[in-house]
């Protein structure tokens, strides 16, 4: 996990909660031995990105970036972790969206983390079925280690 902010107690905390959360994620979908990286970067940061990748001229809170695509079977030489993508996630959004949501900051990053992990399984939210089911299974792997709004 790369940490691009300087982080206070409170938020490095948060981002340990973030690691459980990923953690419980990955135990949830009955994954192999699995591997992601975190990136925790600033508005600017997750802007140029956003923009880049994804044409959203705009920050956002979360982005993920699969190294797989869904219909794959991912694979690596020697039987080492499987490489699922990227996850990165907007310290200030995530302070912001906890604050607007009234739950702690442990709770949001958690969120971001689990939602960002989702996509990179394929899990998506373009249609009112899909974002059902994939807040619900947020959800669920929240309240495995104790992230309940």
């Amino acid at each position: 996990m790369e940490i691009q902010p300087t982080l206070t107690e409170g938020e490095r905390r948060a981002s340990t909660w973030m690691e459980r959360s990923l953690r419980a994620a990955a135990e949830a979908e009955s994954l192999p031995d699995a591997e992601v990286s975190v990136l925790i970067v600033d508005d600017e940061k997750i802007y140029r990105l956003n923009r880049e990748y994804r044409g959203v001229d705009r920050p956002t809170d979360v982005l993920s970036f699969p190294q797989w695509e869904p219909e794959e079977d991912p694979v690596t030489e020697g039987g080492g972790p499987v490489p699922l993508g990227d996850i990165v996630i907007s310290l200030p959004r995530a302070r912001e969206q906890a604050e607007k949501y009234g739950h702690s900051l442990n709770r949001e990053m958690g969120f971001l983390a689990v939602h960002g992990f989702l996509h990179l399984l394929g899990y998506d939210h373009g249609t009112e079925e899909a974002e059902r089911a994939m807040f619900t299974r947020q959800e669920e792997i929240l309240a495995r280690i104790g992230l309940e709004r």
